[in-house]
């Protein structure tokens, strides 16, 4: 009950908090130091002096200890806050508000509408490249609206539904062992020259680990979608992710774009360019409108935020039957 009490109060922390930027100014992220960790080793595993296969098993050997690490970390803290009582609750849950990511996305998100709203495509195509990989400057206004929407639907799967998923199944040791594997996916689970080999198992657990959470928040996202836009997007939402999730190239990101896709009436994801490279996909929810403009970005954040507060409610409830 009292781990649930405090997920509880870590997920409204998150919500009313965030990341304070005056805070994270002064001091290293968590996540810059488990990059710090992952680009150390990848320096000095994945060279040219080891073969395909060799960097392949010290991929394999980096994130293993790199997990085993973050859970040792994890349960270290956890026992320290448990002898201080209801003091250890609260400062367990200002930890595990650092690695979710609800109010931060949704700012970042937002000030794309804005950056649309008042300086036109570019100042839609700056805000965006804060929180996109695709070079922003191939992105018309549309563009602009569909990327923004596509990482807040991303996003919340795999920086609000996952983190709160793990630490309800093991606590701050589980919280951070995804954090830290998720963070290596985004570094070296790229299928390029370089990490294809090294990065390759950092993929594919990464892929393990979000899929319970991917198809929650495809869920929470049709259920946000039918309390805040009505009956027929709900549905359309939940038919969406249904039918065209495997549309994506990632075997867990396809569930919650297209869920919000349906939500709002949008074509998502389809051909983009990254790094001059383009990747050809087919449009999810192709039966919805290109010409999305900020207000359906708008539209999308109201769903996420009601889809956090979904993701709260649940938390509570179960809280309440755990005390029963």
């Amino acid at each position: 009950m009292m781990h649930l009490l405090t997920l509880c109060v870590a997920i409204g922390l998150d919500r009313v908090i965030g990341d304070p930027p005056a805070l994270w100014s002064r001091l290293p992220h968590p996540v810059v130091l488990f990059g710090a960790a992952i680009s150390y080793l990848e320096k000095h595993l994945n060279t040219a002096r080891f073969t395909p296969e060799g960097r392949r098993l010290n991929g394999v050997l980096s994130i293993l200890l790199l997990l085993f690490a973050s859970v040792l970390a994890g349960a270290v803290l956890s026992s320290l806050f448990h002898f201080f009582g209801l003091a250890g609750l609260a400062f367990e849950a200002v930890v595990a508000a650092v690695f979710i990511a609800q109010k931060s996305l949704g700012d970042h998100v937002q000030a794309v509408a804005r950056g649309l709203k008042q300086d036109g495509v570019d100042g839609g195509r700056q805000a965006v490249s804060m929180i996109v990989g695709r070079d922003p400057k191939t992105l018309d206004g549309p563009g602009v609206c569909r990327a923004a929407i596509e990482s807040l639907s991303e996003n919340f799967a795999d920086g609000v539904v996952a983190p709160v998923f793990w630490y309800a199944i093991a606590g701050l040791p589980g919280l951070l062992a995804y954090k830290m594997l998720n963070t290596a996916d985004s570094m070296i689970g790229h299928k390029n020259e370089r990490y294809i080999d090294f990065g390759w198992a950092s993929a594919r657990l990464d892929d393990l680990a979000n899929w319970p959470a991917a198809r929650i928040s495809a869920l929470l996202i049709a259920l946000a979608a039918w309390l805040r836009l009505g009956w027929d997007a709900g549905r359309m939402s939940l038919s969406a992710a249904l039918r065209d999730h495997g549309l994506h190239r990632s075997p867990n990101s396809g569930w919650p774009e297209a869920a919000m896709a349906g939500a709002l009436g949008l074509q998502l994801a389809g051909p983009r360019i990254y790094g001059g490279v383009r990747v050809s996909e087919p449009m999810m929810h192709a039966a919805g409108r290109s010409d999305a403009d900020h207000r359906d970005i708008t539209r999308g954040v109201k769903v996420f935020y009601a889809a956090c507060d979904l993701l709260l409610a649940f938390t509570v409830f179960a809280l309440l039957l755990a005390a029963l």
